[in-house]
């Protein structure tokens, strides 16, 4: 097996399991070092994708770990049944996570701008997080056992403090010891169908404004000398992806009639795609889009990560007792 049947293409994404779908192309033959299963569950889609070896973390341009995507396609439909049904699958995967190694005390960063609301969601989540490192001997003392230290954070952005995260948080790692770091982030995906639509979850850390091009320095046990966990979710698109699938929708409805579409039906997606880039990607340049109902859906999936997490974090206590 040659190294070019496995050739990356530079479309900005920071889900692993769309990393995969690329480097894998058509063939969908499985990248060697990494391995994936599926399960189908009513309403929701989980993928667990793990890089083993550093030849596919440079393929897929992830770093090594484990990968979980919980892809919920109706989110957007505000069923309530649904959205319920993610948040117990969500607290399910993410209990492992926090488990492993065992974990005591959680420090919770809530990465991006409170301002911009594509980029709001790790602030929010944050908001509606039980925090109780501070409680100490204040709660009454049948609870006080079985709460698991919890603070959280929301460090802002380089354009408003002028401090990268990494400083800010690395700060506070010295400062107040956490077990383990949990970073919830907004990400960027190569689908339109994935926005507000899909939780990503990775024992490896973060890079935020990896996938807008903007890439700052990671959240990893490298760079705090803690685990990390991440939590993210899609919530732009790069618009020439979006083109890419308005032109493949257009060869599937008119390719059997004009010639030009005849000629482009016959391209491989990955060539469909590099010709998107190529002719589109200068008039475009890196605009960024974002459904226009992005303050709803920020809001609904801050709601169900927080809900989550404050099952994982706290499965000792009823919810009621922190509700």
């Amino acid at each position: 097996m040659t190294r070019t049947l496995f050739n990356p293409i530079n479309v900005r994404t920071d889900m692993a399991v769309e990393a995969r779908d690329i480097v894998r192309g058509e063939e969908r033959r499985e990248i060697p070092g990494v391995k994936s299963e599926r399960a189908d569950l009513p309403g929701l889609r989980v993928t667990r994708v793990t890089i083993h070896t550093e030849e596919a973390s440079g393929l897929l341009k992830k770093p090594r770990g484990l990968y979980v995507t919980i892809d919920v396609p109706h989110f957007k439909d505000r069923d309530s049944e649904l959205r319920d049904r993610l948040t117990d699958q969500l607290a399910e995967e993410l209990a492992p996570l926090l488990a492993r190694p065992k974990a005591e005390h959680i420090l919770v960063i809530g990465l991006g701008n409170w301002n911009a609301t594509p980029d709001a969601l790790g602030p929010r989540v944050v908001d509606r997080l039980l925090v109780t490192r501070h409680l100490g001997k204040v709660v009454p003392e049948d609870i006080r056992d079985r709460i698991r230290p919890v603070s959280a954070v929301a460090p802002g952005v380089l354009g408003t403090t002028g401090i990268e995260t990494v400083d800010i948080v690395r700060g506070i790692v010295r400062e107040i010891h956490p077990d383990m770091v949990v970073a919830i982030d907004a990400l960027a995906a190569r689908g339109p169908e994935r926005l507000v639509a899909s939780v990503q979850l990775a024992d490896s850390g973060i890079h935020p404004g990896s996938g807008v091009g903007n890439r700052r320095h990671g959240l990893t046990r490298e760079t705090l000398g803690v685990p990390v966990v991440a939590v993210g979710v899609p919530t732009v698109v790069q618009a020439g992806s979006i083109v890419n699938v308005a032109l493949g929708l257009l060869v599937e409805a008119l390719g059997d009639d004009p010639a030009f579409f005849g000629i482009v039906r016959q391209m491989r997606e990955p060539e469909r795609r590099q010709l998107v880039e190529d002719v589109i990607g200068p008039a475009m340049g890196d605009f960024m889009v974002t459904p226009k109902e992005i303050d709803v859906l920020v809001n609904d999936m801050a709601d169900v990560i927080a809900e989550a997490l404050n099952r994982a974090l706290q499965p000792d206590l009823d919810r009621n007792e922190w509700a």
